[in-house]
Parts: C-alpha cells; sequence; structure tokens
C-alpha cells in the first residue's frame, strides 16, 4: 500500500491538484490518489472558482492532513529537505519562493481566461489585457530564473517548488497557444517533457467529464 493519499479533484481541469502531486512525486512520498467525484461540493468549488484555499488537494501522512499547495510544499520540504524542493542558498531560496508564492495569490486574469485543460486546443484564442498582463509578468519571471541560473529549470538541474506551481502555467501556453520567446518556449518544452507531467497528462486522457461547465468552446 501507498503510505501516503493525495485527494485531487480533477487531472485534466485542475492545476492546484497538479502542483500537489507533482511535490510529491519530487519529495519522493509514494501516494495513492483519490479523485473526488463532480458532485462533490469542494471538488466543484475549487475548479470552478480556480482558488487555491479550498480543501482539495489534500495529503493525508500518517496522522498529518496537510491542504494548500504551499502548505503541502512546506510540509513535504520538513519531511525530507534531501529532495531538494527548495534551493540550498539563502538567496535562491528566498527568490524560489517569492515566485511560487506569487503564482499562488496572483494571476487572476489569467486563470479565469485561461482556465486549464489538458486535452483541448485552441490555437486562435483570443487574449484580452489582463490576460496579457499576466503572461507578460510570467515571462518575465521565467527569463529573469532561467538567465540566472541557466535552467534547464527554473533555478538550475533539478526542479523545485516554483516548478511545481508553474507547470499548470506551461499547460496552459500549449493549449492556447500562447507564443514566448525562445527560452521561455524551450522552458515549457522542458517542463512538459519531464515524465512526471508525461504521466499526469496520460492520466488525464482517460478521464471522464464530468465537470462540464469547464469543458467550454471558445
Amino acid at each position: 500500500m501507498a503510505e501516503a493519499t493525495l485527494t485531487i479533484s480533477s487531472r485534466n481541469y485542475s492545476s492546484w491538484s497538479l502542483r500537489g502531486w507533482l511535490l510529491c512525486r519530487m519529495a519522493g512520498l509514494d501516494v495513492a490518489v483519490e479523485v473526488l467525484g463532480g458532485g462533490d461540493a469542494a471538488s466543484r468549488a475549487e475548479l470552478l472558482h480556480l482558488s487555491p484555499s479550498f480543501l482539495v488537494p489534500r495529503l493525508t501522512h500518517g496522522p498529518v492532513r496537510v491542504w494548500d499547495v504551499l502548505a503541502i510544499a512546506q510540509y513535504l520540504d520538513e519531511w525530507r529537505p534531501e529532495a531538494g524542493l527548495v534551493p540550498t542558498d539563502r538567496v535562491r531560496r528566498a527568490w524560489c519562493r517569492s515566485i511560487a508564492g506569487e503564482m499562488h495569490g496572483g494571476f487572476i486574469n489569467l486563470r479565469s481566461a485561461l482556465p486549464m485543460n489538458l486535452r483541448a486546443r485552441y490555437p486562435d484564442f483570443k487574449l484580452w489585457g489582463g490576460a496579457q498582463s499576466d503572461i507578460a509578468r510570467i515571462v518575465e519571471i521565467w527569463e529573469e530564473a532561467l538567465g540566472a541560473h541557466g535552467g534547464p529549470f527554473l533555478f538550475g538541474e533539478r526542479p523545485t517548488v516554483a516548478d511545481a506551481m508553474y507547470a499548470p502555467v506551461c499547460t496552459r501556453f500549449v493549449t492556447y497557444g500562447v507564443g514566448l520567446p525562445a527560452r521561455s518556449a524551450a522552458y515549457r518544452d522542458h517542463v512538459m517533457a519531464w515524465p512526471p507531467m508525461q504521466e499526469w497528462t496520460a492520466a488525464a486522457e482517460g478521464e471522464p467529464d464530468e465537470i462540464e461547465e469547464l469543458d467550454m468552446e471558445f
């Protein structure tokens, strides 16, 4: 049996579920995934309001129950610091936590206008001003981190909490055909080819559509 359980809402639609799962994989925690049904109130709320503050994803590890993605990240870093979820250097660690926090609490226009949908492709999607501003800020974050640390992840050779936080953004950029500068595009492609992302995406392909409101035509 797995040593922990991660309760999620959807692989195809839930960016927060993806973040929580990636963090567990990065920490080396063996988790069984429990998917809430589309009729579950917490699941629907988390999906339809695109909020990080509902009770999924929820990690249950022995007597510990922890929800909210940043709380899960902090718990896993305390549980297994050798996994390198944050950089060892104090300056880089502060930087990593800052941009992870910015993703956690911001970019509302992007989340609302470009909801996560791994199975969909909208190459001619119209980007409005608010979403464009969020995209520009994300590109600025990526370019600065990649330029300072050389890639292929934001803080160098190994993925960190920051990469888990921005991985769903990479899927959005693919889904909606968002053009990116070369270095940011290479980072997006690297994240999408990352084996845990490939595993999650494959599972999302077989997920039934239960949240009809999110399967929108653009």
